[in-house]
């Protein structure tokens, strides 16, 4: 899967992320993986339920790699943990 395929999840509205997914469904792509860290890992699994419930119920769930990264934080503190995920949607 190319790197084009990806949809980073942040702060806007879960619509937004949807449209993009379906963009990169509806122009050929075979494979979305739809990436989050922190507090929006929330939202990206918003977005792949309303992908599939309500847009596209053919699309499946094809692999889901959670991990945690450490970030370091601007005022030379010591390094955070921040969980991400990936979600990997086929059609």
């Amino acid at each position: 899967m190319s790197k084009s395929n990806s949809v980073l999840v942040g702060r806007k509205p879960v619509m937004n992320y949807v449209l993009a997914c379906l963009t990169l469904f509806h122009s050929g792509a075979n494979e979305v993986c739809v990436k989050a860290r922190g507090r929006a890992i929330s939202r990206a699994v918003d977005v792949v339920e309303v992908i599939r419930r309500r847009f596209l119920p053919d699309v499946k769930v094809g692999n889901i790699s959670i991990g945690t990264e450490q970030v370091q934080s601007g005022s030379g503190n010591a390094p955070s943990n921040v969980s991400t995920i990936e979600i990997t949607l086929v059609r």
